[in-house]
């Protein structure tokens, strides 16, 4: 196997834990942090993070099309939101 093979099974690899990590977090967070953060809702990004891991699961390689709408999702919530709703639960670092 080349080494083109082997990045993107790694990228696979990395892919479902993150899209796991993605949907566990939103799921451990309180509803109203995410409207207070001016996100969608709470079981909106449940739907995304949910679907977006469920397809890097079942789709193999970074290679479908599917796959990259799941990943790009996922790293939606854990570069965008993630941020601003834990930054909303924290408070004031006054």
């Amino acid at each position: 196997m080349g080494l083109d093979t082997w990045t993107l099974l790694i990228i696979w690899g990395a892919g479902i834990p993150v899209g796991i990590y993605a949907f566990v977090h939103a799921a451990l967070q309180r509803a109203d942090a995410f409207t207070a953060a001016d996100k969608m809702t709470k079981p909106a990004w449940l739907g995304i993070t949910g679907a977006g891991a469920l397809v890097l699961i079942l789709f193999r390689g970074p290679m479908t099309i599917l796959w990259i709408i799941g990943m790009v999702a996922v790293l939606v919530y854990i570069v965008d939101v993630k941020p601003k709703v834990t930054e909303v639960q924290k408070g004031s670092s006054w």
